[in-house]
């Protein structure tokens, strides 16, 4: 028998959350790991704590009801003279004792105890004042019924009372809420001080920016000890946001660091906000003065899961992606939320750089399941680790499939039944396809037919293909090979149409766009470890241009071309083509980055040009001679409009092709791609045969 380390078997034996949900033999009291005789111990120590709580509460009510009787005390103190007050004071304990019990209603009733005193805040604050707004109109309204002549004929309070008394229940209600959270972030940011070294850091951006950044400082959520401020506007100078002073703008950056180098506290790290990172902040400067200075550079992003204005903020890498390229096109989020929510979603090729951005998109936006199929088992354990970690409300799985065995994707499809199927999977690098071209036709010809005829057999609401610009009258097996694809898509989506007028039917459709910024394979990496060793920086011609965006922007795009798709009742479009903007020289891309390293091009780090490979073109192309594009109101997104083929003459064309595949005979799969593809150069375009 094989021995396990002791640890590792104690590992195996433990029973984990999901076995404890569906194994009948665990009592429901048994907490992961733990032996029977636990449980009452357990049970135990969670009484003690909900005594601990209910007393810490019960302290509270006393508290406030104590600093309401000071209150009405102290008023009275110091709104009556000495005869008229010992007249007051005779009469104080009937006064508290209407004035207590009201007083615990209205608190209560104004959610005074749903909050914690540690985080005490501008909510607690209006919560705080609406209650003594309450309780002072109460003694208002009881002078009013006193004034009465059946009663006492006069105001027995008066006016000035009433207002003295409301400033000092504010006040002793809600003084020491916010001294109590004062001294624990104090004690919190001595601890984080003790336990870990801050870095010495700028800030920049706007006050509204910037006041989220110093507050996770100041709760010690964040390790920075800040220098100072930066800000875009020179009028802000010598302000100050939390204690840290604004000592300079971007414009007069590298004066600041100068500054501060010379008294010796030279910042270790940057900090940009979002208005760092605009085009008007000029952050490619911004970054090669900090790598100039040796200093690391980090962005603000808000929690995964928790996008949005109101979000705390994290300090995440700034890579050169994201100085690259135009402003990412806004997404509607209401749009995509829509899409997500309640759906059940299927993701080939989900372990790649696409697939997996989708998947975490979903996530965000509320999907009921999301579904990664994957040939990579690494690759498939990765992404559905990072997804399990930020996704409490999505239930994500993964299933080991190839999407060319077509009995194993119908039958991964028909036990997840998923709603909408977003087909990523692909072999994408031009170079390898172009020797290699059996590959690419089994992978990116046959595993899309698979998936495509899998999506509808399953009662899938859409399937949606994610293409590429290459597919536009293409000259390399990639661009061919997805273009074919694409018109298998158009052509079984244009019999559907034909056949099946329903709204709901299932829909068909492809999504185009251009080089991905970041992704596996794609020019940014390449040129980055380029640089880091030292040079040279290899372009295959100097005039290449190509259009970019960047992962997320891409993977939303997809989104909201599908959700278009699924909510358009005419199905009027089953290619979409995403708004690539202007494209970018591999030159000047080359040229940019080097100068974000910190050098300069052509002197520290040089630039060889290599001559254009097989299947490559200067320029991409986004559509064809016989597509017409369609806005159709979403930026970012158009419709196009291409002529359309046959089934059965692209069946005809994709079987011969996938024989020719098998048999690797190259000369006849050219003579199909010469018929289906009258652009593609087969002939140019000899492809090495794979046997000797």
């Amino acid at each position: 028998m094989t021995c396990f380390p002791s640890k590792v078997w104690q590992k195996m034996r433990r029973p984990t959350a999901a076995a404890i949900l569906v194994d009948p033999c665990l009592s429901p009291r048994q907490g992961v790991g733990a032996p029977t005789g636990d449980a009452p111990q357990t049970q135990d120590a969670m009484i003690s704590e909900r005594k601990l709580n209910e007393t810490k509460k019960m302290a509270i009510v006393v508290h406030d009801l104590v600093m309401t009787a000071l209150a009405v005390y102290a008023a009275l103190e110091l709104r009556f003279d000495e005869a008229r007050l010992a007249g007051f004071l005779e009469h104080l304990p009937l006064i508290l004792s209407i004035t207590l019990p009201c007083a615990a209603l209205v608190y209560w009733a104004s959610n005074l105890y749903q909050s914690k005193w540690r985080f005490a805040s501008i909510p607690d604050l209006v919560n705080i004042v609406r209650a003594s707004s309450f309780l002072a109109l109460g003694f208002l309204v009881v002078d009013y019924i006193l004034l009465s002549p059946q009663v006492l004929g006069h105001f027995y309070f008066g006016k000035a009372f009433v207002i003295v008394y409301w400033g000092l229940q504010i006040f002793f209600l809600g003084g020491p809420r916010f001294a109590y959270r004062w001294w624990k972030d104090r004690s919190q940011k001595a601890v984080a001080h003790r336990s870990a070294p801050a870095d010495t850091a700028l800030i920049l951006g706007r006050a509204q920016e910037t006041d989220p950044v110093l507050r996770a400082v100041q709760a010690g959520q964040v390790g920075l000890r800040p220098l100072g401020l930066v800000s875009p506007r020179e009028t802000d100078l010598g302000h100050s946001i939390r204690g840290v002073q604004i000592i300079g703008s971007y414009a007069d950056l590298e004066a600041v660091i100068d500054r501060l180098a010379a008294d010796g506290r030279t910042p270790r790290r940057m900090v940009l906000c979002p208005s760092a990172l605009e085009a008007s902040a000029h952050p490619e400067t911004i970054y090669a003065l900090a790598r100039r200075h040796g200093i690391a550079v980090s962005q603000t992003r808000p929690l995964v899961g928790a996008e949005g204005a109101d979000a705390a903020p994290r300090l995440a890498p700034v890579a050169m992606e994201d100085l690259l390229l135009r402003p990412a096109v806004a997404i509607d989020r209401v749009r995509l939320e829509r899409l997500a929510q309640g759906r059940k979603f299927a993701i080939t090729g989900g372990g790649g750089s696409i697939g997996s951005e989708i998947a975490r998109r979903l996530v965000l936006f509320g999907a009921a399941e999301v579904m990664i199929i994957e040939n990579s088992e690494p690759a498939l354990h990765a992404v559905i680790e990072a997804l399990s970690l930020g996704a409490p409300k999505t239930r994500i799985s993964g299933r080991l499939c190839d999407v060319r065995d077509r009995e194993r994707v119908f039958a991964v499809m028909n036990e997840a039944a998923p709603d909408m199927v977003i087909h990523a999977a692909a072999l994408k690098h031009v170079n390898l396809l172009e020797r290699d071209w059996v590959e690419g036709v089994k992978t990116n010809i046959t595993g899309s037919i698979n998936v495509t005829d899998a999506a509808l057999a399953c009662g899938a609401r859409a399937m949606v293909m994610v293409s590429t610009d290459k597919a536009v009258r293409p000259v390399s097996i990639l661009g061919a090979t997805k273009r074919l694809a694409e018109m298998y898509v158009q052509a079984l989506e244009a019999e559907l149409q034909a056949h099946d007028a329903r709204s709901e039917r299932s829909r068909l459709l492809a999504v185009r766009f251009g080089n991905v910024l970041g992704s596996a394979g794609s020019v940014v990496p390449k040129f980055r470890e380029q640089i880091e060793r030292g040079g040279p920086v290899t372009v295959t011609h100097p005039d290449m241009v190509r259009y970019f965006m960047t992962i997320p922007e891409a993977s939303d795009l997809v989104l909201t071309a599908s959700s278009h798709a699924v909510d358009d009742e005419r199905h009027g479009t089953s290619v979409y083509v995403l708004n690539m903007g202007q494209p970018i020289r591999i030159m000047e891309l080359a040229e940019r980055m080097i100068r974000l390293a910190g050098h300069e091009p052509g002197e520290d780090i040089k630039i060889e040009v290599t001559g254009l490979r097989p299947g490559e073109r200067l320029r991409e192309i986004v559509l064809g001679d016989d597509e017409t594009t369609v806005d159709i109101g979403i930026p970012g997104v158009l419709s196009a409009r291409p002529a359309f083929r046959t089934v059965d003459e692209v069946r005809g064309w994709m079987a011969a092709l996938t024989e020719a595949a098998e048999r690797e005979d190259w000369p006849a799969a050219a003579n199909v791609l010469a018929s289906a593809l009258p652009d593609y150069p087969a002939g140019t375009l000899a492809k090495a045969p794979l046997r000797a």
